[in-house]
């Protein structure tokens, strides 16, 4: 696939990366190792913390990690970001890494908690400690706003999550916006849904599990009813957000405190995206839904307006063309006998 950099070309990503010192957190997982690829591919000289050795993934994959520095450590270790954003002279940071997994989380609420809010703060105090970090983009989540009885979900809609992971975000979502309001810290906050792309390889997410099943012949499992509506946001739009805003912050310093969602604004059910890749992939399987879902929002999707209005944003594909990408991506991924 073109890297990104190509797909934005004469937008000015490259000129402002040129040689600019950034820490990516979470750099193997998804969102991640599209975004470090798509930072080095622009000039920008990217330093990745790494806590696991994950070989299948993209940023690994793609060669990418052989063009960046790495810090093997934990996000739970203080000493491990100061290090690193000192001694690399960081001058951007965007903090990815979280325990992203709905069902973990209800599992294993306290680990979940350790990595995605004593992780953000410990990001954000490293920060606070340096002089040279400029500015700072911290991953939330639409699942910080937690059930709401008005939708679409805009960013002044209140943070109430309720379940371990839902909490989790919400939390770290304050925690960005008091290190911003009270230590001055340059720091903005995503909000994104959920993120689907090639090299997700969470089988259990619906996007990637239902192409495995699709492409070794097995019908693919919808976990809840099949009636549960998402905001499905293609990785590849992830990773320039995150780039749009972490030069926004560096142009604008009054956005520091702010969350934007980003999102294609659309609503889809779990029953509509599977039947939407089986189109796409030709297959005449049916789906098997085992309502098995638990502690999860049933209706969720965002307004992008902010983001439109005050970055002049917009995605960069539909979700056709993100998810014939995305069929493309685990096509050749699994005939390499992933």
């Amino acid at each position: 696939m073109e890297p990104l950099c190509r797909a934005m070309e004469g937008v000015g990503v490259s000129e402002f990366w040129r040689d600019r010192s950034v820490l990516i957190t979470g750099a193997t997982g998804l969102v991640g190792s599209w975004l470090t690829r798509s930072l080095v591919d622009s000039g920008a000289d990217v330093v990745c913390l790494v806590r696991d050795w994950v070989p299948q993934s993209e940023l690994i994959r793609s060669g990418t990690l052989d063009r960046v520095k790495i810090v093997r450590g934990d996000i739970r270790e203080l000493s491990v970001l100061e290090r690193s954003i000192g001694e690399y002279e960081v001058d951007t940071v965007i903090h990815l890494a979280a325990q992203t997994i709905v069902g973990i989380a209800n599992r294993n609420p306290l680990s979940t908690f350790e990595s995605n809010i004593q992780g953000t703060w410990n990001v954000l105090e490293a920060c606070r400690r340096s002089p040279l970090v400029k500015s700072i983009v911290v991953a939330s989540s639409d699942k910080a706003y937690g059930h709401q009885a008005t939708l679409p979900y805009s960013e002044d809609t209140p943070l109430q999550g309720r379940h371990p992971y839902d909490v989790s975000k919400s939390c770290a979502d304050l925690i960005s916006q008091t290190y911003a309001g009270t230590y001055g810290l340059p720091v903005a906050v995503t909000r994104c849904g959920n993120f689907y792309g090639g090299g997700d390889l969470n089988w259990n997410r619906i996007v990637p599990g239902t192409i495995r099943s699709i492409l070794r012949g097995e019908r693919p499992v919808i976990r809840s009813d099949g009636h549960f509506i998402r905001d499905y946001f293609y990785v590849e739009d992830g990773a320039a957000a995150y780039m749009l805003l972490a030069e926004m912050l560096h142009k604008r310093p009054e956005l520091s405190g702010s969350a934007f969602n980003f999102s294609n604004e659309i609503q889809v059910s779990a029953l509509e995206l599977v039947n939407h890749i089986l189109r796409a992939m030709e297959s005449p399987l049916e789906p098997d839904t085992r309502n098995q879902a638990v502690n999860e929002i049933r209706h969720q999707y965002l307004t992008a307006e902010r983001a439109r209005k005050l970055l002049d944003w917009s995605p960069l594909y539909t979700l056709e063309q993100g998810i014939e990408r995305t069929i493309a991506w685990y096509r050749e991924f699994l005939r390499d006998g992933a």
